[in-house]
């Protein structure tokens, strides 16, 4: 049981987000509003019909109706909507800084045009007292030509993202199969991370390294399968965005109590902790942490540790990031 002051430690401790699909934010009251702002038919009836089809098996079942929900985003001021609410949650969080993914494949593909995209999400993130920046997602159940052709459809807004990633369905889909357009991204200077060994197998992860040479690894839990690649991990500083909820709403653990966060952070792997599609998977920051250091074993070193992590992990010029784990330590000092 969570006692109350390691609680309200968890929840006011100053934090970064590093894995949060905005698409996933998009709460079922918005995607209700946006749908008749933009008369679109929905399949459900009632908000309470649409959260009630919330009961996910794997990690194809939610894309299926993850997808299903971004169908009401069609306008700049639609995507400005959905992210300043979450950036709005985010602060309450005590989120001082986040790293967004966006899936623009999800929306040029219903004939919304990239712009309409980046502007509105981006516009949003300058409005907000949360500082912000952008990782645009390619899909890899996609082909690699599709990547191709999004990155060159998103060049001309190149400077209002700074990362690249890699999400959507894992299994069969593995990492070196976007090998040249992540070597592209990479020339023009991108920050590059991929999603690997949540429900894929650890090969993923070492192939995310070794092929698309990415700086940090989505998930990565499965790692813990291979002892030589937990060294790895653990030798190199490579950080793991962990997303506690998500894995447990998507049947990676059973429950939040067969977790690996402890293990990984005592294996020396810069775990952090993060909220992934929280619309969908019960909770955004404050929950996933409460969640887990209510399930685990985890105290005020390891919540240090994780606030730590998640800043020394953030792509930010140094004297941000030292600013922000500065105040980390502030806080905890003052306990």
């Amino acid at each position: 049981m969570l006692n109350e002051q390691l609680r309200t430690v968890v929840q006011q401790m100053p934090k970064a987000e590093l894995h949060i699909h905005i698409e996933g934010s998009l709460e079922p009251e918005l995607i209700f509003a946006l749908a008749q702002r933009n008369n679109v038919k929905l399949a459900y009836g009632s908000v309470e019909e649409l959260r009630a089809a919330y009961a996910f098996t794997d990690l194809q079942s939610f894309l299926d109706i993850y997808y299903a929900g971004a169908s009401v985003l069609l306008q700049e001021q639609d995507f400005y909507d959905m992210t300043a609410a979450y950036l709005k949650r985010a602060e309450e969080d005590n989120v001082r800084h986040t790293e967004i993914f966006f899936d623009p494949q999800t929306h040029t593909a219903r004939g919304v045009p990239i712009k309409t995209v980046i502007d509105g999400i981006h516009r949003a993130c300058q409005d907000s007292p949360v500082s912000a920046t952008l990782i645009l997602s390619f899909l890899r159940h996609l082909s690699e030509e599709d990547a191709f052709a999004t990155l060159e459809e998103a060049l001309p807004y190149r400077d209002k993202y700074m990362g690249i990633g890699l999400d959507s369905s894992e299994v069969g889909n593995p990492p070196e199969k976007f090998a040249r357009v992540f070597a592209k991204c990479r020339e023009l200077g991108f920050h590059l991370v991929a999603h690997a060994g949540e429900e894929g197998p650890p090969a993923y992860i070492e192939t995310a390294l070794d092929v698309l040479k990415v700086e940090r690894i989505d998930h990565g839990v499965r790692c813990l399968e291979d002892a030589a690649l937990t060294q790895r991990l653990a030798r190199e500083q490579i950080a793991l965005t962990v997303c506690p909820l998500s894995n447990v709403k998507l049947c990676v653990f059973d429950r939040m109590e067969q977790h690996n966060l402890l293990e990984l952070l005592d294996a020396g792997i810069v775990a952090t902790v993060n909220s992934d599609d929280p619309a969908y998977f019960g909770g955004y920051m404050n929950a996933n942490f409460v969640a887990t250091f209510e399930a685990l074993p985890l105290g005020l070193s390891h919540a240090q540790r994780l606030a730590r992590n998640s800043f020394s992990a953030a792509f930010l010029p140094a004297e941000q990031k030292q600013k922000f784990l500065d105040e980390v330590d502030a806080y905890f000092a003052a306990l």
